[in-house]
C-alpha cells in the first residue's frame, strides 16, 4: 500500500475529535449509576473526575508530542518504565477494548428494555441482538465513517440540552437531601465508574503532531473542549439528581428526563438515539482494535480474532447479567480497570520522562488515578493478571503489542484512529 500522509488538523477539526473521543453512549448510562451509588454527593465525583480528566488530558498531549509515533500509550510506557511495562499496558488497553463494547451494548439494551417495558432478561437480549448486528457488518467491511460518528455525538449533546433545558422547571431543591446519604466512600465508588466517561484523551493524543502549529493550537484546543465536554457532563449530573429525585438511579437516566422535557415522545426519542449511538460506537471498538493490533504488532498478523475475541466476551458477560451473576457497576469496573491501569502506567511514565510543570501534574494526576483504580474493587485483579502474564509470557505476545520500529502512518491507520476515537 501506498503511504501517504493525511492533510493537517485545523483548530475546530481537532476540537471535534476531542469532544468525540470523550462524548459517547457511557454518558447514557454513568449520571443513573453514580447517583445511585453516591445520591446528590455523585456530583462530587463529576466535579473530581473533570479535575482528573483535565490532568490527563495535559499529560497525553504532551506525550504525544514528545514521543511520537504509531505504538500510542505502549509507546509512552515503554519510555519511561521499558518494553515489559509498555506490552503490559499495550494489552490492558486492548483488553479494555474488547471488554468495552460489550458493556457499551449492554448500555443501548437498557434503554430498548425501558421502551418496551422489558426487565433485565429483554436489555441483554437487546444487547445480544446489537453486538450480533455490528459484529456482522463489521466482519462484511462495513466502517462507520469519523463524520457519521460525529454527527452522533452532536445528536447526543443536543438531545443533553433538550433534556437539561425541558426538565428544569421539574428541579427540587429538596432532591439534594440527604446530600451524603451513603458516606464519602460512596463518592469514590462513584468516581471508579464515571472513569470510563473519561476515556479518550490517550486515542486522541497521537494526532497532535497532524496540527498546522500544535504549540499555539494545542492548548485552545484542549481547553475548548474540555469547557465543552464539563458543561454537558455536569449539566446532565445536575439534571439527573435535581429532577428525578429517588428516581435518579434509573439505567436510563437521559430517557427519564427527555420524558419530562418532551412527554410520552421522549423515551422514544432516547431509545432511537441510544441504538445509533450503540451501533456506531462498537463498530468503532472494533475497528479501533483492528488498528491497535496492527500499529502495535506486526503487520502479517490477522485481527479476525479481535471480533470472535469480543463476541466471546460479550458471551460471557451477557450471560452473567441475565443470570444475575454481576450487576451494572461490576460490569463497568471491568473495562474501567483495565483503561485505568493504562492510564497508570502512562502517568507514571511521564514523571520519569517529562520535566516543569507537565511532570508536577503529571505526579498529582498518578496519584488521583490510583485512588480511583482501588474503589474499582475486584476489577483491578484484571490488569494485575494481565501484568503477571506479560511477565511470564512477554516474548510470546512482543508481537501483538510491541514494535520497536514502527512504519510511517497510513492514511487507513489514521482514520481507523480516528473512528476509535468516538467510545468513550
Amino acid at each position: 500500500m501506498t503511504q501517504s500522509f493525511l492533510p493537517p488538523l485545523s483548530s475546530t477539526r481537532a476540537t471535534t475529535l476531542y469532544v468525540g473521543a470523550l462524548l459517547g453512549p457511557s454518558l447514557l448510562l454513568l449520571p443513573g449509576l453514580a447517583a445511585r451509588l453516591a445520591g446528590p454527593a455523585s456530583i462530587l465525583a463529576w466535579v473530581g473526575m473533570l479535575a482528573v480528566s483535565g490532568g490527563l488530558a495535559w499529560v497525553f498531549a504532551t506525550l504525544g508530542r514528545t514521543f511520537p509515533g504509531g505504538t500510542g500509550v505502549a509507546g509512552y510506557v515503554t519510555a519511561g518504565l521499558g518494553a515489559p511495562a509498555g506490552r503490559a499496558v499495550g494489552w490492558c488497553f486492548l483488553i479494555g477494548v474488547v471488554l468495552g463494547a460489550p458493556v457499551v451494548c449492554l448500555i443501548g439494551g437498557g434503554y430498548v428494555a425501558a421502551l418496551l417495558g422489558g426487565g433485565r432478561t429483554a436489555m441483554v437480549a437487546a444487547a445480544a441482538v446489537l453486538l450480533a448486528a455490528v459484529v456482522t457488518l463489521t466482519l462484511r467491511g462495513a466502517r462507520a465513517s469519523t463524520i457519521v460518528q460525529l454527527v452522533l455525538v452532536l445528536v447526543l449533546v443536543l438531545l443533553v440540552v433538550v433534556a437539561v433545558t425541558g426538565s428544569a422547571p421539574s428541579a427540587r431543591a429538596e432532591h439534594w437531601s440527604p446530600f451524603l446519604p451513603h458516606g464519602w466512600t460512596a463518592v469514590g465508588s462513584a468516581s471508579s465508574v464515571l472513569m470510563l466517561a473519561f476515556v479518550g484523551w490517550e486515542a486522541i493524543a497521537p494526532l497532535t503532531g497532524r496540527l498546522r502549529d500544535p504549540r499555539r493550537q494545542l492548548s485552545r484546543v484542549i481547553g475548548a473542549a474540555f469547557v465543552l465536554t464539563t458543561v454537558v457532563y455536569l449539566a446532565l449530573a445536575a439534571a439527573t439528581v435535581g429532577v428525578l429525585g429517588a428516581a435518579a438511579g434509573s439505567a436510563v437516566p437521559l430517557a427519564d428526563l427527555l420524558r419530562v422535557a418532551l412527554g410520552p415522545a421522549g423515551p422514544y426519542v432516547a431509545a432511537a438515539a441510544a441504538v445509533a449511538l450503540t451501533l456506531a460506537a462498537t463498530n468503532a471498538y472494533l475497528t479501533g482494535a483492528a488498528a491497535l493490533a496492527r500499529e502495535l504488532g506486526r503487520e502479517r498478523v490477522r485481527t479476525w480474532w479481535l471480533q470472535v475475541a469480543i463476541v466471546a466476551v460479550g458471551a460471557l458477560l451477557f450471560g452473567a447479567v441475565a443470570v444475575g451473576w454481576v450487576d451494572t457497576v461490576q460490569v463497568v469496573a471491568l473495562p474501567t480497570a483495565s483503561f485505568l491501569a493504562v492510564y497508570l502506567g502512562c502517568t507514571v511514565s511521564a514523571v520519569r520522562t517529562l520535566a516543569g510543570p507537565v511532570r508536577v501534574a503529571a505526579a498529582v494526576t498518578t496519584l488521583a488515578v490510583a485512588v480511583v483504580l482501588a474503589f474499582t474493587g475486584p476489577a483491578v485483579l484484571l490488569p494485575a493478571a494481565v501484568a503477571v502474564a506479560v511477565g511470564a509470557y512477554g516474548r510470546r505476545l512482543a508481537h501483538l503489542v510491541h514494535r520497536p520500529d514502527p512504519p510511517a502512518t497510513t492514511d487507513v491507520a489514521q482514520r481507523d484512529r480516528e473512528r476509535c476515537l468516538l467510545v468513550a
